[in-house]
């Protein structure tokens, strides 16, 4: 009788010590919903940088350790080092929308436009709401001649944060070749 109450305490234990997923998942709906709401540019800088560290989050230090290598690769422009790194992520866990934005951005930093897309839409299959993920998508669409394309991505972004001051400018520029002249 005692065996049965020490495990069923320690059953209770556990489950009331392990995360909540659905906590962190409402941490980071509410986060994008003041990041939508920013007032300024600072605030929005300070929010978005919270989305990320709340979209890092992997749940395994290993595969946080594969981001961070992977992130430090490409800080320091080390392309090839970066790809390897976030392909042994995405091998390992395909669920983590992170790791498949890393890549994307390795391929991007590769001249890699076609990976890059493909990287990205995993991100966004994920994720439909990565705003770093959809401002990809929109450089992409520039880059290769797709101006209508590039203007949908960046105000898809400008919803997300309505601050990026990189992607209004982008707006701005694309905007009589994505939109057509007004009379």
């Amino acid at each position: 009788m005692v065996f049965k109450s020490t495990v069923t305490a320690l059953a209770a234990l556990v489950m009331i010590s392990l995360p909540c997923p659905g906590a962190a998942q409402s941490r980071g709906e509410t986060l994008l919903r003041e990041l939508a709401q920013a007032e300024t540019e600072t605030a929005a800088r300070r929010l978005e940088r919270q989305v990320i560290d709340e979209w890092s989050k992997s749940g395994s230090a290993t595969m946080d350790l594969l981001l961070k290598r992977g992130r430090d690769a490409l800080e320091v422009e080390k392309t090839a080092a970066a790809i390897d790194h976030f392909q042994a992520l995405t091998d390992h866990a395909p669920d983590f929308a992170e790791g498949w934005h890393g890549l994307a951005l390795a391929y991007y930093q590769a001249d890699l436009y076609g990976p890059a897309m493909d990287a990205l839409e995993r991100v966004l299959a994920l994720n439909p709401y990565h705003f770093a993920a959809l401002r990809g998508v929109g450089a992409i669409h520039e880059q290769t001649g797709r101006p209508k394309l590039a203007y949908e991505a960046f105000s898809r972004v400008l919803e997300l944060r309505p601050h990026d001051s990189d992607v209004i400018e982008a707006m701005t520029r694309l905007e009589r070749k994505a939109r057509g002249l007004t009379l």
